[in-house]
């Protein structure tokens, strides 16, 4: 289970939920400067599409490896696609073929002497923050396990490597109890294909530092600090092992699998590991 490597023939998919709330808009500090929740999303987001195109890449161009959908969620129930021309999925060929605007991005750098300066490079930007209304999160993550579903019972896709969900967000659902968005996480990792079950990641982002942080738990820490932190434990997929390595990496040798895949009150750079982690770690041929 969940060793099919990616390929033309055996491509997987990508799904990103995103918050895009009215307390999307606080600060954070991210890449040496303030910028807020829904910037700092946005520009990772970016980042990780670029990266996915980047690992397409081959001498006869981009390849068919996965496809991508970035679904937007706030307001009362509205639930919309981030991509351009409003798709839901597209191929990662597809992606690289449009033209993104690119904007300067400011980033942090560390001089030979120490000091630190940022510096503006240019950036494709597929997605551009959102920060309004409530966060109707279970109905995105229903408009979720609906693509996961059609694109899991397509025969070309039974062997693959099953799709990965990242949902990123800030708060708890304004439209649904507790049980209500455990039933629908449950529903969304019940789907897959022969390689394994559908992988749901949920990755809660804070404003500031603080002492009660979960990071890709294992059981042996399954001490929350409040009962959303729980909720999200249970909503979230164990992670299998091929993931256990840059996992101990990025909490340390002394770890120990298995992990969940949440987090909880994550920084910016967290909130990177995870994404980078889960679009990473899986074998592209």
């Amino acid at each position: 289970m969940y060793t099919q490597s990616i390929t033309r023939t055996h491509r997987t998919a990508f799904i990103l939920a995103i918050d895009g709330s009215g307390s999307m808009a606080e600060q954070i500090l991210f890449r040496g400067r303030p910028i807020t929740k829904a910037q700092a999303v946005a520009s990772v987001t970016n980042g990780m599409l670029f990266e996915l195109i980047e690992r397409a890449r081959r001498s006869d161009g981009v390849r068919d490896y996965y496809d991508i959908a970035v679904i937007g969620y706030s307001g009362d129930d509205e639930v919309y696609s981030l991509l351009p021309g409003g798709k839901e999925l597209i191929s990662v060929a597809e992606l690289a073929a449009g033209e993104p605007p690119i904007k300067k991005e400011a980033i942090e750098y560390r001089l030979p002497d120490g000091s630190v300066t940022l510096r503006e490079i240019p950036s494709p930007v597929w997605v551009e923050p959102e920060a309004a209304g409530q966060t109707p999160m279970c109905e995105a993550l229903r408009h979720v396990r609906d693509i996961a579903a059609e694109w899991c019972a397509d025969p070309a896709h039974a062997d693959s490597f099953p799709p990965m969900v990242f949902n990123i967000t800030d708060g708890e659902a304004t439209d649904c109890d507790d049980a209500e968005l455990r039933a629908v996480a449950k529903q969304i990792k019940s789907l897959g294909t022969t390689d394994g079950n559908v992988l749901l990641v949920n990755i809660h982002i804070a404003a500031g530092d603080t002492p009660h942080m979960v990071f890709f738990p294992s059981a042996e820490e399954a001490s929350y600090p409040n009962r959303y932190a729980a909720v999200l434990y249970d909503c979230s997929s164990p992670m299998p092992e091929v993931f256990n390595e840059a996992i101990r990496e990025a909490k340390g040798p002394g770890a120990l699998p298995p992990f969940r895949g949440m987090s909880f009150n994550a920084s910016a750079e967290e909130l990177i590991t995870m994404l980078n982690i889960g679009s990473i770690s899986v074998k592209t041929e």
